[in-house]
């Protein structure tokens, strides 16, 4: 369920992009989650990006990402971010 304050994106991206842009997607900061689906749309991967990003937790989910992506032509990554931009 996607809160209030969350606002989703999707990114259809072929396998050997997945990795660089879930790198990306990190890097951003605002990003909560991050969920990976194949073509047939089934959740492959869960990612709390708050959890991830700690330190050395990051290392090993980056390389499990890498290893699915090796076996995918193409998946959509949705993004959970905070979405602070309210209109008052």
């Amino acid at each position: 369920m996607v809160e209030e304050n969350t606002k989703r994106e999707e990114f259809k991206v072929s396998g050997e992009e997945v990795l660089q842009k879930v790198k990306e997607l990190i890097k951003e900061g605002n990003t909560r989650r991050i969920i990976i689906k194949n073509e047939a749309n089934e959740t492959l991967m869960e990612i709390p990006v708050s959890f991830a990003a700690v330190g050395a937790l990051i290392a090993p989910t980056l390389a499990a990402i890498g290893a699915m992506a090796a076996l995918l032509t193409k998946c959509t990554i949705i993004v959970e971010k905070n979405n602070y931009n309210k209109k008052k």
